[in-house]
């Protein structure tokens, strides 16, 4: 099976439908991805108090004089969703969002997409991933950054418990923005594969990394998904822009784990079709009746 790609929007369209709308449109049209990922998260829900009221810890990536404020303006509501999804139908590519809450979880599962994502920040909401279970028929797509690893053993109990197993793909992640090669530890994906590979559906990969090196690396590793951040501009106001692919960037990778994923393969003969043709022409061969030298 060909490995897929997801370009993760996120916030990147700095709260703008239009900038939303062109970043499926490149996803879809330019950098050939599967599948575009957005967020949804009940502020009210996720934050305390202290925090939706608290300054953004980052003031000149903030779209509000408060952290609520700030993400309240980045927000899409369930129309806006329902829309953005009706949108990526239209060119043909699959829509999905991470779900950061439990109100979220219920809202994005009415909107019936191939998949749904959790977060690493929230793979241990219980409550959330019930839902999940409980309301939502497709694959659910689950992070394991900054998740020990009996943490991981209790994400993949609970979905055996609720029969929800095999519709899930756990993600080897660092969480960090960007992250240092030395500190992707690609090798943690085997150790997923031997631990969970025949409890879950698969395994994937998600990177906060700069270029594409490292994701050409986990599709030979043999993960089933790729996972990064995507925007039009590196450059622009908000947190996750610099560990964001642009365009190109999408494009080449698209391009190249397709590549890659075709080639993980054994022969299916000794000698294939295309090399017959040298073989015949170039191999080497004692000539008939050749004198043997004395």
């Amino acid at each position: 099976m060909s490995v897929k790609v997801i370009a993760e929007v996120g916030c990147n369209h700095k709260g703008e439908m239009s900038i939303a709308k062109e970043l499926i449109k490149v996803a879809a049209d330019y950098a050939k991805a599967d599948v575009v990922k957005f967020q949804k998260r009940n502020n009210r829900e996720l934050l305390t108090e202290q925090q939706y009221n608290a300054p953004h810890p980052n003031p000149a990536n903030a779209y509000g004089e408060t952290y609520g404020a700030h993400r309240e303006y980045l927000e899409f509501d369930v129309d806006q969703h329902r829309e953005l999804k009706d949108y990526c139908e239209s060119l043909g590519i699959e829509y999905s969002t991470s779900v950061w809450d439990t109100t979220s979880a219920r809202e994005m599962a009415t909107l019936a997409p191939k998949l749904l994502k959790v977060p690493s920040a929230c793979n241990l909401h219980f409550e959330m991933l019930g839902v999940l279970a409980s309301d939502f028929d497709g694959e659910i797509h689950l992070s394991l950054g900054m998740t020990t690893q009996a943490e991981e053993e209790q994400i993949v109990d609970f979905f055996l418990k609720n029969g929800r197993a095999k519709d899930v793909v756990l993600y080897a992640c660092t969480s960090g923005y960007p992250v240092a090669f030395d500190d992707l530890c690609l090798l943690e994906i085997t150790r997923l594969t031997e631990k969970f590979g025949d409890s879950v559906k698969s395994i994937a990969f998600s990177g906060h990394h700069l270029g594409i090196a490292a994701d050409m690396a986990a599709v030979a590793l043999g993960v089933s998904w790729i996972e990064r951040h995507f925007t039009l501009d590196r450059t622009w106001k908000g947190t996750d822009h610099a560990a964001s692919l642009e365009p190109d960037g999408l494009r080449r990778l698209s391009r190249d784990a397709r590549a890659v994923s075709a080639a993980l393969r054994y022969k299916s003969t000794e000698i294939l079709p295309v090399e017959q043709v040298q073989r015949d022409k170039l191999k080497w061969r004692p000539k008939p009746n050749a004198v043997k030298a004395a």
